[in-house]
C-alpha cells in the first residue's frame, strides 16, 4: 500500500508521518508518498519575478526544503518513499497526487482549512491525526 503525506515543515506534519512510521513498524507493509504543496504564485510575486520558470525554481527550492526534516526522518527508519513537491491549491491537488500515486491513504496532521477539504473531497480514506499535546 502506498500512503500519502503532506508534509509544510510543521508539528502536525511531523507527527502524521511519525504515525505512518509508527504503522510500518507495527508491520503494515507500505511505501510513503511525501508531498509539498507551493500555492500559486501571488501577484506580487508574477510581478517581481516576471519569469515563470523563476517562480517555479524558487517554489521548488522551498518545497524541497520544507520536506526535508520529513525527509531525514524517513531515511532514518528506512523503507521505500518517494518525494514531490507540486503547485496548485493545496486540498485538491493533495487528492490529485494520492490517486495519482495510486495509494490506498492520505495521512495528514493537525486541524485546518486544507484538512477540512481533503477529507471532504477525497475518495479514499484520509486519517487526520492530532497534534501531541507537548507541541500544541
Amino acid at each position: 500500500m502506498k500512503i500519502l503525506v503532506p508534509a509544510d515543515g510543521s508539528p502536525a506534519a511531523m507527527a502524521a508521518l511519525r504515525h505512518v512510521l509508527d504503522l510500518r513498524t507495527a508491520g503494515l507493509q507500505a511505501s510513503v508518498v511525501l508531498v509539498n504543496v507551493q500555492p500559486p504564485a501571488t501577484l506580487y510575486e508574477v510581478v517581481t519575478a516576471h519569469d515563470p520558470d523563476v517562480i517555479r525554481e524558487v517554489k521548488g527550492a522551498a518545497g524541497a526544503d520544507l520536506l526535508a526534516p520529513a525527509e531525514a526522518l524517513l531515511q532514518k527508519h528506512g523503507g521505500d518513499y518517494e518525494l514531490e513537491v507540486a503547485g496548485g491549491e493545496p486540498a485538491p491537488m493533495i487528492v490529485e497526487l494520492a490517486e495519482n500515486y495510486g495509494c490506498g491513504l492520505i495521512v495528514m496532521g493537525g486541524d485546518s482549512d486544507v484538512v477540512d477539504d481533503v477529507v471532504a473531497h477525497s475518495t479514499l480514506p484520509v486519517t487526520v491525526v492530532p497534534l501531541p499535546e507537548d507541541d500544541a
